[in-house]
């Protein structure tokens, strides 16, 4: 979201200065792993059906503007029982805004795409745009193009603090402070530590990403056959994967990860924890879990509700919060970064962004 404002501060011809402590695209927040899930019939809820379809057609503007390929439509399926959330959400969502999508019984599932072991009890919404972004190229993307704008950038360079000053912002680093009319913190799981004064109630998740090869019938996982999926095995409990587009089949557990924080997060996997998820992983895929090829940390940063925080700080309005996501924002950050540069030029955003507001987190904080 960072990278994405950047782009389109500089975009409106102003000047934008960038810092990271680390060299981004990089391994240590949540931007990482080779791939994230686009999805139109949101099952969180049907406010951000308008976001994200806004953020196809600014990916597919970078595309254009980049001449990369940053997104693959492969079509995604939502499965679970009938009164799930899944399912139930991703229906809500898809009948309330008209979105192209269709109900898929067990039988027609295992018919259509024979990779997945459902149970008789099962349905899936299938949804034709659903997909993959690739965001380490998304990241250096809006990057670059930024950069050849209006926008600099100073990477290793760790903010310590920031404070109001003469009507705007002042950023202390390692490397020395600077000053600027408006500031946008897009922190993630270092949110907490730059905001001491909300108590933000905040929850640093670690999160595991598996890649296998496939066991048997490899074609059946290439991306015109095999779409992006979210799987509710249980009640309140996902999985989700993607196709094999070279390096495996990447699947991972949403959410179930233990609490840390993003300076101390465990970075290797246990075998325990492989096992574990390969039980898992093959219970639902037979077919698409054979030998492990490799493994991931990524962090997910959560608010109480799950869903994204995108709004002003109280004590000082020329600063601008837009993270965290709770597992769930990389699709939307296209679009986040152009309302948040609309939100510091002063504009009132054309969306719906109520959800997204400070003051429902400080209730919980504040909460007995």
């Amino acid at each position: 979201m960072g990278s994405a404002a950047a782009y389109h501060l500089a975009a409106r011809g102003l000047r934008v200065l960038g810092l990271d402590r680390f060299r981004p695209p990089h391994t240590f927040g949540s931007s990482h792993g080779a791939t994230r899930i686009i999805r139109e019939a949101y099952f969180e809820h049907p406010a951000y059906v308008p976001l994200v379809q806004r953020a196809y057609e600014l990916w597919r503007d970078l595309e254009n503007a980049s001449g990369r390929k940053l997104l693959l439509e492969t079509g995604g399926l939502m499965i679970g029982p009938p009164s799930g959330a899944l399912v139930r959400g991703a229906r809500r969502s898809a009948e309330e805004h008209q979105l192209p999508h269709r109900l898929l019984t067990a039988g027609e599932l295992r018919e259509e795409f024979p990779g997945f072991q459902v149970s008789d009890g099962d349905v899936a919404v299938h949804e034709p745009r659903a997909g993959i972004l690739y965001p380490e190229r998304a990241i250096q993307t809006h990057l670059e193009l930024a950069s050849r704008k209006s926008a600099e950038f100073q990477f290793e360079n760790q903010v310590l603090q920031w404070e109001p000053f003469r009507g705007g912002v002042r950023v202390n680093t390692i490397k020395g402070a600077f000053t600027g009319r408006k500031l946008l913190l897009t922190l993630g799981p270092w949110l907490g530590s730059l905001t001491p004064g909300l108590n933000l109630p905040l929850r640093v998740e670690r999160q595991i990403l598996f890649w296998f090869d496939p066991k048997d019938q490899p074609e059946r996982f290439a991306p015109e056959r095999f779409p992006i999926f979210i799987w509710e095995n249980e009640p309140g409990h996902y999985f989700y994967g993607f196709p094999d587009l070279g390096d495996g089949i990447k699947i991972a557990v949403h959410h179930q990860g233990e609490t840390t924080s993003p300076d101390e997060v465990r970075r290797e996997v246990s075998q325990t924890e492989i096992e574990r998820a390969t039980e898992l992983f093959r219970k639902h895929l037979p077919f698409a879990c054979g030998s492990l090829r490799s493994s991931a940390v990524c962090l997910y940063t959560n608010t109480p509700d799950e869903h994204f925080l995108l709004d002003y700080y109280p004590a000082c309005p020329q600063t601008l919060i837009a993270s965290p996501c709770s597992g769930h924002g990389f699709k939307f950050s296209a679009v986040i970064g152009e309302i948040a540069g609309a939100m510091l030029y002063e504009e009132t955003p054309r969306f719906d962004l109520n959800l997204f507001r400070l003051p429902r987190l400080l209730r919980s904080a504040n909460a007995p």
